[in-house]
């Protein structure tokens, strides 16, 4: 019956093809719209590291002005002091625990036609691969000795292995920056995760680093620090007065692999804290954090409101297309009475003419909800043209490829709701009689 059905609907809208396109492209505009703002919204929230995100902990202590607190909501700093972070390492109560800063790095490539330029680089500990599971094209990380001996050695990311080496197995190769030859131990493959949750400091959607190395090394060598740095009160003159300050530059993460182990590393951190009092640090009610990476990224508004604006907009331009296309559906199968009444008389029930119509809807769906599926790809293309940071958010995925399908056809559906009911209260004799 389904199949007759479709068939019915399919003639029915060939015979008003004006009318037929009038409510497809409604329908399609809408869910462009709608889908389009969806998709970002839905891509900037998602989970970015699904299957191990509430085993990934972001440390937070709250070592701010004892006068005035870090955040408006007496949140505590959202970045560690280089003291603080040293301390947590070398204590090593996480199943993991990585500490970490963006550096920049001048590289200076032994291709001749490679001219010398400006690499952003990230300075962290070894664990920083195993906790957040880049990908390896060659090679692979450093270990925990290359840490402790300060070594000089570095895994690229892909696009740095393409402009240095053609793309080449370079593990063993060496890369000058800043007049220091590294060795480097490993190539990752092409690593963009929708939302550069390990590093909300220089923005959640910036480009991802060029090459990685050990925190050691990069302080050993003086590198300062590219991302935000904040600090509160006054300090010495000099690197080694910079490095004790209370200055807070680093990001700290520590895995915990259970909730035992999580509550365990909770009161290690009260505990370093209340020893920190001690020395005259830490002069605020103790307020350290552990959110995971989800609470994190809540916590630090990942998604802008102008995004969730946009959706609530882009909804209700959604609903306008919806109530044009009820009046469009009104009109044509008010126009169709003459039919249904017809079919009545020969013993049609309400019920079989309220499916049939039902299924033209739905067909006007699916059409306006794959056409609507290439104008939303279109005005992600846009999206990715207009906001170089939203490259790695403005995509579908197959999640949005089946909503997108299934709203225009429940859209089209429930716009044809009551233009069906109302075409199926048509009386067959006052229909007859007027024919």
């Amino acid at each position: 019956m389904f199949g007759y059905y479709l068939q019915l609907g399919l003639r029915s809208l060939r015979r008003n093809p004006v009318l037929t396109a009038l409510m497809v492209l409604g329908i399609a505009l809408g869910i462009a719209a709608s889908m389009t703002s969806l998709t970002l919204f839905h891509m900037m929230g998602s989970d970015p590291i699904p299957w191990k995100s509430d085993k990934l902990h972001y440390v937070q202590m709250d070592n701010w002005d004892p006068n005035q607190p870090y955040g408006s909501d007496g949140s505590p700093p959202d970045q560690v002091t280089y003291r603080d972070a040293v301390a947590l390492m070398q204590a090593g109560k996480a199943d993991r625990q990585a500490a970490m800063f963006r550096v920049m790095l001048p590289v200076q490539p032994e291709n001749p036609e490679v001219k010398p330029y400006l690499a952003v680089g990230r300075a962290t500990f070894a664990d920083f691969f195993a906790m957040f599971e880049p990908p390896f094209e060659y090679g692979g990380p450093w270990d925990h000795g290359a840490d402790a001996q300060h070594a000089r050695v570095m895994v690229l990311s892909h696009d740095t292995n393409e402009k240095l080496f053609g793309g080449q197995n370079s593990v063993g190769r060496k890369v000058r920056a800043n007049d220091v030859d590294y060795t480097v131990v490993g190539v990752l493959k092409e690593w963009r995760p929708r939302v550069k949750f390990f590093d909300l400091s220089s923005g959640p959607f910036y480009e991802m680093e060029d090459a990685y190395l050990p925190f050691n090394t990069a302080i050993e060598l003086q590198m300062q620090s590219v991302g935000n740095n904040s600090c509160w009160n006054n300090f010495g003159d000099g690197w080694d007065a910079y490095l004790q300050s209370d200055c807070i530059w680093i990001q700290f993460w520590a895995q915990l692999d259970s909730s035992s182990r999580l509550a365990e590393y909770k009161s290690f951190l009260d505990s370093y804290v209340g020893e920190q009092k001690k020395l005259g640090r830490f002069q605020r009610p103790l307020n350290n954090r552990l959110p995971d990476v989800n609470q994190w990224l809540a916590n630090q508004k990942v998604v802008p409101k102008d995004v969730t604006v946009q959706v609530w907009l882009a909804f209700a331009f959604l609903a306008v297309c919806l109530i044009n296309t009820v009046g469009l559906l009104l009109a044509k199968f008010i126009r169709k009475s003459g039919e249904i009444g017809l079919r009545r008389a020969l013993g049609a029930s309400r019920g079989q003419l309220f499916a049939q119509h039902v299924v033209e809807s739905g067909v006007i769906g699916i059409s306006g909800g794959l056409i609507g599926l290439l104008f939303t790809a279109f005005g992600l293309m846009l999206v990715r043209a207009l906001y170089e940071n939203y490259q790695n958010v403005a995509h579908l995925d197959w999640t949005m490829v089946a909503t997108t399908v299934l709203l225009a056809i429940g859209a089209a559906v429930l716009a044809g709701l009551f233009p069906t009911w109302r075409a199926c209260q048509t009386a067959p004799a006052a229909q007859l009689k007027t024919q």
